[in-house]
């Protein structure tokens, strides 16, 4: 007998392919679209860090660059200076003569009993004798050469006319350069006399000055150019010390007799080593 398969009866099977069939086909399109979708996520992301990076890398460059630029604003940028640390000399100018005292210590190196008794010196000079001098202190000079240069430009433009300079004087000392100088108007200069002056100025303020006598430096001139002026005799100033170490090196004469003296000593032993065993020898020889 013959059996025959209705095509229900296939159905199924094929069904069964068809269906396996149509599961693969979406299960395949499902995993190209899932593929295809993790492909794009991982090419964005890889174009984000490729594009993020370099932004990333920049900026920590450029944050590098300005901490380098700061440190080396800061390391090497010069210091701006105070009011203090200007050049005092310019000060000194542009403030003008002292008003209430006599005294301008810029360089800041006298005491408190020098200034009192500068000013009590020079006042009862100024209101005796009617001369008015004025003591200036500096560290150093840049301006000007040396101090007889700065002392004129400093009279110069604290009185700029004769008849407001004429009986006054600025006595300028630099710590520095240990140097002084004296200047003053036609009045000033003629009370004083030139040899006061130049001796003020070569003895009193370099010499006193180079031991860092500030101090007896400035009081010691102005006593000098009180006495001058009052026509009393003048108490001189401070000479230079001799501090000449002796030598520990002979002289030529001591060298001499030195060399004669050890010369003789140096015979007598030779004649002592010579003669000593030539006579024991000629004593022990005559006994046999």
């Amino acid at each position: 007998m013959e059996t025959i398969l209705s095509p229900h009866s296939l159905c199924p099977l094929f069904n069964i392919k068809t269906s396996n069939v149509q599961s693969k086909s979406s299960s395949l399109t499902l995993t190209k679209t899932v593929c295809s979708n993790l492909k794009k996520q991982s090419i964005q992301s890889v174009k984000k860090q490729s594009f993020s990076e370099p932004t990333d890398w920049f900026s920590h460059i450029q944050h590098g660059l300005a901490a380098l630029a700061i440190s080396l604003a800061l390391n090497y940028s010069p210091i701006l200076p105070t009011k203090s640390a200007l050049a005092s000399e310019f000060d000194v100018l542009s403030e003008g003569p002292p008003k209430e005292s006599y005294v301008i210590d810029d360089a800041g190196v006298l005491s408190r009993v020098t200034k009192s008794d500068l000013k009590r010196l020079l006042s009862d000079l100024e209101s005796r004798k009617g001369y008015h001098i004025n003591f200036v202190t500096v560290r150093k000079l840049t301006s000007k050469a040396d101090a007889f240069e700065y002392a004129d430009q400093v009279l110069e433009r604290w009185y700029p006319s004769i008849e407001e300079g004429n009986n006054k004087g600025i006595v300028v000392l630099v710590t520095s350069q240990k140097e002084g100088a004296i200047t003053g108007g036609p009045e000033f200069v003629k009370a004083v006399g030139d040899n006061v002056l130049d001796s003020t100025v070569s003895e009193n303020l370099p010499v006193l000055a180079t031991e860092e006598k500030y101090n007896e430096a400035l009081y010691t001139t102005a006593k000098r150019l009180v006495a001058a002026i009052d026509g009393l005799p003048d108490p001189g100033g401070p000479q230079f010390k001799d501090n000449k170490r002796e030598s520990n090196f002979k002289t030529r004469e001591e060298t001499d007799e030195k060399r004669g003296q050890f010369s003789l000593v140096v015979g007598g032993l030779l004649v002592i080593a010579f003669v000593v065993p030539m006579a024991q020898y000629y004593a022990y020889v005559s006994k046999k």
